[in-house]
């Protein structure tokens, strides 16, 4: 089928969007994922939304259908160590880059959760709000959401003694207190405040 049998959330007849949205901007430890999604007109999908909203069963039946139904969608990655080299921030838009180009067919137009617009292969429009607004949008939010979830389980079978499967990396009480038991562990950010002090805190001890 022709690309332009399919069309995107804007309206624009012809033309071939994306939708992108990321996940794990804010936690400690793990890579930050990027998704990308073209939705096809004839093939809708019910029940797409921010996926911060919904529970997990919901998002990961959501995620079979998006890959099932969609005219397009790739999931793509920026590791730790690109994270504390580049910055949260430009290694976020690296992982975005990586989905767009990794889509089976080329958008003209991405859109973008958020207000900071990435630079990507194509034209891209931010959306405030645009993972609870634009369904293309959601959807990506629901894939990049699901896939680091699941990568955050892999490493707790790793590194159990610090409860990835629970607090899926991100800063809270209980990850703070095994990160202070234990030290950080490789996929740790140490760009990151609280590992940053860990290891500043190290090396001042010796």
């Amino acid at each position: 089928m022709d690309q332009a049998d399919f069309f995107g959330d804007a309206g624009l007849a012809g033309s071939v969007i994306a939708g992108v949205d990321e996940a794990g901007r804010g936690p400690l430890a793990g890579a930050v994922y990027a998704a990308a999604v073209i939705l096809h007109a004839d093939r809708p999908i019910l029940g797409l939304a921010d996926s911060k909203v919904l529970k997990a069963a919901e998002r990961d039946t959501l995620a079979d259908e998006i890959r099932l139904h969609a005219a397009a969608w790739c999931i793509a990655r920026a590791e730790v160590e690109e994270i504390d080299r580049l910055n949260i921030l430009r290694a976020t838009f690296l992982a975005m880059d990586r989905a767009v180009r990794g889509l089976q067919m080329a958008p003209h137009l991405a859109l973008v959760d958020g207000n900071q617009a990435p630079p990507l292969s194509c034209a891209v429009k931010t959306y405030v709000k645009g993972d609870a607004l634009i369904p293309s949008i959601s959807a990506a939010s629901i894939l990049a959401k699901t896939a680091r979830d699941a990568d955050l389980v892999r490493l707790h079978g790793l590194y159990p003694q610090y409860g990835f499967d629970q607090h899926k990396g991100y800063g809270t009480a209980l990850h703070l207190e095994r990160l202070r038991e234990h030290g950080p562990c490789p996929e740790h950010r140490r760009s990151f405040a609280p590992v940053r002090l860990h290891y500043a805190t190290t090396v001042a001890l010796v």
